[in-house]
């Protein structure tokens, strides 16, 4: 078991990519701080940590709110002791998710600022609670779950790009300001992944996501769309020892192919 007795808190660790994280860390020895708004699948991800015989709690937290943040990571510690591992991996595609694609022209004040707000900010204020902890022990490792569409913007999706671009540069800038006190920061950008943000994507005339996963996914290198589980075995190898000279760094996990767009134009 490669992380064997650590600890790990985990932001959006109720469903898709934060939840097959926690149970592949599980499975190394891992307990985890399970972080969401959502109540009830965040306990069944607790529960089937426990089964795996690790420990694990949730904790509601809002992380675009600085106070709610440092609340978590300190009941985190209460719990725990310490924490070895952080992985930010809570996000949102777009203000109101019921929109298939904003343009440019039409983007509002809560468009753009929430995106930002939970993209952005949240990693910063997980990344300044979480990383006041680790200084003082001089260890660990934070995980920043970005997205490919750091790298290639797209039409309809400029506020979830552009935060998602921000998000990466504070990655590595924590990482370098971190490097010092031997904690290591690095950013882990998933391409087109099944997840249930994938239909926000797709929009609500998409009712066939099988078809609109391949159509996305037909000029994929490797041929198929990456998994959830894809996403957890690279954030594993990150949170080890293995990657233990690797940090500032970002690891795409797209399959060979960074250029997929992140949703359909807005008419």
């Amino acid at each position: 078991m490669i992380l064997k007795d650590k600890v790990a808190v985990i932001t959006g660790g109720a469903r898709g990519m934060g939840r097959a994280v926690a149970l592949k860390f599980a499975d190394e020895g891992c307990s985890s701080v399970i972080v969401d708004l959502r109540d009830e699948p965040a306990k069944k991800t607790v529960e089937e940590i426990k089964k795996k015989g690790r420990d694990a709690i949730h904790v509601h937290c809002n992380i675009a709110d600085r106070a709610e943040v440092y609340s978590m990571v300190k009941q985190a510690i209460n719990k725990f002791k310490k924490i070895d591992i952080m992985v930010n991996c809570a996000g949102i595609a777009r203000a109101n998710e019921a929109e298939a694609g904003v343009s440019f022209f039409d983007i509002d004040d809560e468009d753009w600022n929430k995106p930002m707000d939970v993209n952005c900010k949240g990693i910063l204020y997980c990344c300044q609670a979480m990383g006041a902890h680790m200084k003082e022990n001089r260890s660990g490792s934070i995980i920043n779950v970005v997205s490919i569409a750091a790298l290639t913007p797209g039409p309809g999706a400029l506020a979830y790009t552009t935060s998602k671009a921000a998000a990466l540069h504070v990655s590595t800038s924590v990482a370098l300001e971190l490097a010092p006190y031997r904690i290591r920061v690095n950013a882990l950008l998933p391409g087109m992944i099944r997840t249930d943000m994938t239909a926000v994507f797709a929009g609500p005339n998409v009712k066939d996501l099988d078809t609109h996963m391949a159509m996305l996914t037909r000029n994929n290198p490797l041929g198929r769309e990456g998994t959830t589980e894809d996403i957890a075995n690279v954030a594993l190898f990150l949170a080890s020892d293995q990657s233990s000279y690797v940090t500032a760094d970002r690891i795409c996990v797209g399959g060979g192919n960074p250029y997929t767009l992140m949703g359909p134009p807005p008419k």
